[in-house]
């Protein structure tokens, strides 16, 4: 009798270890397949106006990908670490990420988090393509770093061409401790010098941004005063004018796209600034990302969010003309095959922000536009 119940006992474990490798083999075989795209933005803080739009674009995209039947039956993974608007915490973000099998990337959302996610990004060989960080250093010298928006330089140059066609008296103002900022402004200050056109000059810096009287008092007379800055304290700017009975106009770089939430009925002036997008275009993909988004947040969208949308579309589109369907593939693997895609004579994208194309700079070929804000 005790050897029968050992026989059973010895059966039944048997029986149990067969399902437990039967169920392992199973949940493996079932395993979804994934690429994981990583990002640091800030969601939290002053700027995380910006963040929290282009993770919205981004996971948008990734939804509509996904529903869609993903890249060659593969899904797409996102995930946005917050950075705070800060170097050091991008750096903690991306070796998260690594830690957690990034294997593509659409980078940090502003330029000085963007420079230190980069930096970090060369040894791995991962490929990035920031939605909205424009400071040229970011790219540069970098074969794995490409970007969505425009760079610094273009838009100062065009801001000094632009408003030297329609403005006699011209101002600015802008951050010297913000490499966004100073590095627009170095290539305004540039252009207008090859213009010969001279113009007046007021700044500030990280530790004195909440009260800007003393700058509109200074420019004052001015026809226009330009603004490569954010919108937080473009907001407070508009807000100094009112107070200083200041007319002039506001003209700002792209930084300003979200500063409509910044003022109210009392500020008068005019605002313009650049932009790659306009929510009101009536261009087929861009009135659908609009549609989507709206669907999807119940609030119009801002050009960082359809830089974020369009960042992730460019990595599918890239990953699918690379014909990419390992999804365990290695990040540097993976890098340089869509590197090799997307500098491609033949590839182009038409998405929220134009119809867009790069070659090995990194940097991204499109069309600007002004818009004017409607108060």
């Amino acid at each position: 009798m005790k050897n029968f119940k050992r026989v059973i006992a010895v059966i039944m474990i048997a029986a149990m270890m067969l399902c437990t490798f039967a169920a392992c083999g199973g949940n493996e075989a079932s395993k979804e397949k994934v690429i994981f795209i990583g990002s640091t933005g800030p969601l939290t803080g002053d700027a995380s106006s910006y963040g929290i739009s282009v993770k919205n674009g981004a996971e948008l995209a990734v939804k509509e990908i996904n529903a869609a039947g993903g890249l060659n039956g593969i899904q797409l993974k996102f995930d946005m670490k917050d950075d705070k608007a800060t170097a050091e915490d991008a750096a903690t973000g991306y070796d998260a990420l690594m830690d957690e099998g990034m294997q593509i990337s659409i980078g940090s959302v502003t330029s000085g988090s963007c420079e230190s996610f980069a930096a970090k990004s060369v040894a791995d060989n991962l490929f990035f393509i920031t939605p909205s960080a424009s400071a040229a250093n970011v790219i540069a010298d970098r074969p794995n770093g490409f970007r969505i928006c425009f760079g610094d330089p273009d838009q100062g140059i065009l801001a000094a061409q632009s408003l030297t066609k329609t403005y006699k008296n011209i101002g600015c103002i802008y951050d010297t401790s913000d490499p966004y900022s100073s590095g627009i402004y170095d290539a305004f200050s540039a252009e207008m010098k090859n213009l010969n056109v001279d113009f007046l000059t007021q700044k500030f810096d990280a530790e004195n941004k909440k009260d800007f009287s003393t700058q509109v008092e200074a420019l004052k007379g001015c026809d226009v005063i330009f603004l490569p800055i954010y919108y937080t304290e473009a907001g407070l700017i508009a807000k100094a004018c009112v107070a200083k009975g200041c007319n002039a106009v506001i003209y700002g770089s792209d930084g300003l796209d979200g500063v409509a939430d910044q003022i109210d009925a009392t500020v008068t002036n005019t605002i313009q600034y650049i932009t790659p997008f306009d929510v009101n275009s009536t261009e087929p993909a861009t009135a659908n990302f609009v549609k989507a988004y709206k669907d999807a947040y119940g609030s119009a969208p801002d050009q960082f969010a359809a830089d974020g949308y369009d960042a992730i579309y460019v990595i599918y589109n890239a990953m699918k003309a690379a014909n990419i369907t390992d999804a365990d593939i290695e990040p540097s693997a993976l890098c340089d095959a869509v590197v090799k895609a997307i500098t491609d004579k033949s590839f182009s994208y038409t998405g929220a922000t134009g119809t867009l194309s790069w070659d090995v700079s990194g940097a991204c070929n499109k069309s600007l536009q002004v818009v004017t804000l409607e108060k």
